[in-house]
């Protein structure tokens, strides 16, 4: 998955994404539903209704990455907002949905910042 780019911010699209659109497609959504940059550097991430298939879309120097994955078992465990067109998630957070597992893990551990050496 994603290793080695280097990502400003991920974002997910609340709600459900007809998976029959392309990049043109959501970078319009990017821009005009959600109001951000889709040329920003930043990832975006939209699922369908029945959450088996996530696409990915990422600007990178001179074009769009269109990542597409879709499980043969099983669910992601998409977000729901009511008031929220996008939710801001961290790379680490990103690594969980695609896991399987809740972006907001409850249970994992926390970072440790600022160890020093005695």
């Amino acid at each position: 998955m994603i290793i080695g780019l280097s990502v400003n911010q991920v974002y997910l699209a609340i709600g459900f994404t007809d998976m029959r659109k392309s990049i043109n497609g959501l970078s319009l959504i990017v821009s005009e539903q959600l109001g951000h940059d889709p040329f920003s550097g930043s990832v975006f991430v939209f699922c369908n209704r029945a959450r088996d298939k996530l696409k990915i879309l990422y600007w990178e120097c001179n074009g769009f990455w269109l990542y597409y994955r879709r499980l043969d078992k099983g669910k992601f465990q998409w977000p729901s907002g009511a008031n929220q067109q996008s939710v801001s998630l961290s790379v680490r957070e990103l690594h969980w949905l695609l896991e399987g597992l809740s972006c907001q893990q409850a249970q994992a551990h926390k970072p440790v910042y600022g160890l020093q050496n005695n």
